[in-house]
């Protein structure tokens, strides 16, 4: 993928760390997360906030793949998000997780919280490969995120479970199998735990 070129610093930036930063009557520009982070501080009047960079980290889930993530901070209005997410192509795919702090608090320890929230999902198995494809593992539970494909012209969700994209129709096949069985669906923000 080509790098994007930052309209403030002139640095060169992936996709996934690039914001439109603006308003229909002033117009948009492209910035760079750390560009972006100083023009929200400013626009928020926050002193001597600091954007951090954290380098890439490799993690290994339930069934010892391994996983390498990268992060992204962001202001947001009344808080700062620390994002880590898989890449796939240059684009952000698979396992993703966020935490969400104040401001003012200390990142390092925000990543604390995120890489602890990490380690307890990438714990967790909810698919099993069998010869009809994956299937709900014995522990009879699914979590995920909901996603759209790529390949559907008409946004038909996808899923994604244990980092694995799930296409609509085969979530629709695994849960098939429990026709007739009682199931509650929770949509939850992606800084929660679930």
């Amino acid at each position: 993928m080509q790098p994007i070129t930052c309209d403030a610093c002139r640095q060169p930036a992936l996709s996934h760390d690039v914001v439109n930063y603006g308003s229909m009557e002033g117009g948009y520009r492209q910035l760079c997360g750390r560009c972006f982070n100083e023009a929200a501080a400013s626009r928020l009047g926050l002193q001597g906030f600091e954007h951090v960079v954290f380098e890439p980290v490799r993690m290994v889930d339930g069934r010892g793949a391994e996983h390498e993530f990268q992060f992204r901070t962001r202001l947001f209005g009344p808080g700062m998000a620390i994002d880590a997410f898989e890449l796939r192509d240059g684009s952000p795919a698979g396992y993703e997780f966020q935490v969400i702090g104040e401001p003012d608090d200390d990142p390092l320890e925000l990543l604390g919280k995120l890489i602890g929230k990490m380690r307890r999902a990438l714990a967790l198995t909810h698919l099993e490969d069998t010869d009809h494809g994956p299937q709900v593992n014995d522990r009879l539970i699914l979590r995920g995120t909901v996603d759209s494909d790529p390949d559907e012209d008409h946004r038909v969700p996808m899923v994604v479970i244990d980092g694995r994209e799930i296409p609509w129709d085969e979530l629709g096949r695994m849960v098939a199998a429990f026709e007739g069985w009682q199931f509650k669906l929770e949509f939850r923000d992606r800084s929660d735990e679930v």
